[in-house]
């Protein structure tokens, strides 16, 4: 037999007032049903809860022990309501997102701590991800919603919504000290054409190894690829210990690590999208808050 909310709170209201008159008064109900309550709960717990005598009730060893337990059970029952609420209108809940590398350094943190002001009791779960691996966790429905840089395979499109977040030019990350480029302001990829180029494999991001490529290509060069890397961090790494230069999002210049700087181009560049995916059929309040709130910042 279980128990019920109603017991409890028949209990506590005994327990606080140590007279079964006066809780069935402060429970509006006459005394007989009120101890039969009491004595009901008592079998099931298989246990006294009160010693009783025609002039006083006090709690037993048991009871005592109870009575903190169902005032915090009564307590949770309480903000159920509250809590059912606020998971209905996306208020509270669970929300994962996973991020490339990239917008770690653009997008994702202002988009986070306006997202915490808004929604405080939502839990957000991050996870870094590439995007080959963001599109097959959302298609497998593992994560709610990803950052990525499309564009988006043709299965992906039919089943995941996709909006643009940011549009970003390239810039050159090169060893500090680079000779070509001392003492100026810009850079021409013919200046560090001799060098190795550091960039992403074409298999997890292939529209922005495409957009570096092409880079190099409208600038009439071939580039000599000396490293992959999936990490833009690692990228970056490998720069500054003069492995070689990298072109990377704009926003990755916030990304200060020694023995490396970053100069616009002078050449034609081709912007790098970032944006965000998520499942069509995704009906989760959370991710609709979250969305809600992306679409005011465009």
């Amino acid at each position: 037999m279980s128990i019920e909310l109603r017991q409890l709170r028949y209990f506590v209201a005994v327990a606080e007032e140590n007279h079964f008159g006066r809780a069935a008064a402060r429970l509006h109900m006459t005394q007989p049903p009120l101890s039969q309550t009491i004595q009901a709960l008592e079998a099931t717990l298989g246990t006294p809860l009160f010693s009783r005598t025609k002039r006083s009730v006090t709690l037993t060893p048991a009871g005592a022990a109870l009575l903190p337990e169902a005032r915090r059970i009564l307590q949770q029952a309480g903000a159920l309501p509250d809590l059912a609420r606020r998971a209905a209108s996306g208020e509270s809940g669970m929300l994962s997102l996973s991020f490339v590398s990239t917008a770690d350094y653009s997008v994702l943190p202002p988009l986070l701590r306006e997202f915490r002001e808004h929604y405080p009791k939502v839990q957000i779960e991050l996870r870094e991800a590439t995007t080959d691996v963001q599109i097959d966790d959302l298609m497998q429905g593992r994560i709610d919603a990803g950052l990525l840089i499309p564009p988006l395979h043709d299965k992906a499109r039919a089943e995941l919504d996709y909006m643009t977040v940011l549009s970003e030019a390239l810039v050159l990350a090169a060893p500090q000290g680079t000779r070509a480029l001392r003492g100026k302001s810009s850079a021409t990829l013919k200046a560090v054409a001799d060098m190795p180029l550091i960039i992403f494999p074409r298999r997890i991001a292939p529209a922005f190894h495409d957009a570096i490529l092409g880079c190099f290509r409208d600038a009439g060069l071939t580039p000599r690829i000396g490293q992959e890397a999936i990490q833009m961090q690692t990228i970056v790494g490998l720069v500054s210990a003069g492995m070689g230069v990298a072109l990377v999002p704009q926003s990755v210049s916030n990304l200060k690590r020694p023995g490396v700087e970053y100069k616009a181009l002078a050449d034609k560049t081709l912007h790098v999208e970032t944006g965000l995916a998520w499942r069509r059929d995704n009906i989760s309040p959370v991710l609709r808050s979250f969305l809600e709130l992306m679409r005011k910042k465009k």
